[in-house]
């Protein structure tokens, strides 16, 4: 793993100018809302193994901060512990600082705390469950798995059609919702039971499912992926179609909020606003092909990398961040609460060696 600093404009600026470097852009009024909402954005990239972290600095300016870690993708966060999968690693992140506390104006460090060692799963979205551990979608076993202290993980559900626990990524399992600790609903690109089937089905073979009766929710989906449950709606993308919107859970339709200008991964949802990620195309069979491609021509846009901000009483985006340069994917996204400015540790810095937290003891009476 590789540590780079925070630096609010460019990242990777000190890496030399003939570098790649990540170019951001906000839209006018980001930092004010931020700071408003008193919300700070997390965001993975597997592309270019990045974990970025989006607050404000004290002076009101946008706050960038970015760790390396290969392949990082699903992602859950709060103020006080942040999990993240990367290629063949769970790790767990504390926040070493108590409410009220800060450190260089930082209100939130991350500290790495552990990291499980469960070998490369594909590991898509992750949920953590009643008794603290994660919950996550093992793509690679088409299977929803958690945490083992002695295996690289529990298989602990696969939809009732998959015959067998194999490392073939079948269906494409990719996307968890849950409710009140348990897993709730899931989503996969199709419901092909071979090895690699799911991308002879890409245009309209997704499908949402319940994860305690097993039974179809929807389906005629293309590439569904972040379902996430608030209240009695399950809120998602319909990724190959560029959709943002909702499944009625009673009726099985979707219904549209808002079309996203890029391939959409990665939603969380904070009160009345949605932060959703955004991908370039790739050039290759996964993402080509999709009925996205001509939806995007019938609105004469061009595809883009970055975040977007959805008001959900109006399907209006409100505010939006454009990433160019190394990174050109994002995988997941979340909305910290109660953060204004985060950062994370990193294991080859010497902060780590000096953050230092003891636990409550006898010896503090």
């Amino acid at each position: 793993m590789n540590d780079t600093p925070d630096q609010s404009a460019a990242p990777e600026a000190d890496k030399g100018a003939d570098a790649p470097r990540l170019e951001l852009s906000a839209s006018r009024g980001f930092e004010t809302w931020l700071a408003g909402a008193v919300v700070s954005l997390a965001f993975t990239t597997y592309q270019a193994g990045k974990l970025f972290l989006l607050g404000v600095q004290p002076s009101g300016r946008l706050s960038v901060f970015e760790r390396t870690f290969e392949r990082c993708m699903g992602l859950h966060a709060d103020r006080n512990t942040l999990w993240m999968s990367s290629i063949f690693q769970m790790w767990r992140f504390e926040n070493a600082l108590e409410a009220g506390q800060m450190q260089d104006s930082y209100d939130a460090v991350y500290l790495p705390q552990v990291a499980y060692t469960t070998g490369d799963l594909d590991i898509h979205d992750v949920m953590v469950g009643k008794d603290g551990k994660p919950i996550f979608c093992a793509t690679l076993f088409n299977c929803l798995g958690t945490l083992s202290e002695t295996h690289s993980f529990q298989p602990i559900w696969r939809p009732p059609f998959i015959s067998k626990l194999a490392a073939e990524d079948r269906c494409h399992l990719n996307g968890l919702a849950g409710k009140d600790g348990e897993p709730a609903y899931v989503t996969m690109v199709s419901r092909s039971d071979a090895v690699d089937g799911w991308r002879d089905r890409r245009t309209d073979g997704g499908l949402v499912m319940d994860v305690a009766s097993g039974e179809v929710v929807a389906n005629g989906l293309s590439m569904p992926h972040s379902p996430r449950l608030v209240g009695d709606r399950l809120y998602m993308l319909n990724s190959g179609t560029g959709q943002f919107g909702y499944v009625d859970i009673n009726t099985g339709k979707f219904e549209e909020i808002t079309f996203c200008p890029g391939f959409a991964r990665g939603l969380s949802i904070q009160g009345k606003y949605a932060l959703i990620g955004l991908s370039m195309p790739r050039d290759n069979k996964t993402f080509s092909g999709l009925p996205l491609d001509q939806a995007m021509k019938d609105r004469d846009v061009e595809p883009r990398c970055g975040l977007i901000v959805i008001d959900l009483d109006s399907g209006d985006a409100i505010h939006w961040v454009r990433l160019e340069g190394i990174v050109s994917e994002i995988y997941d996204v979340a909305m910290v609460t109660g953060v204004r400015r985060p950062m994370a540790i990193g294991t080859r810095t010497d902060d780590i060696r000096r953050m230092i937290s003891l636990a409550p003891s006898e010896f503090d009476a």
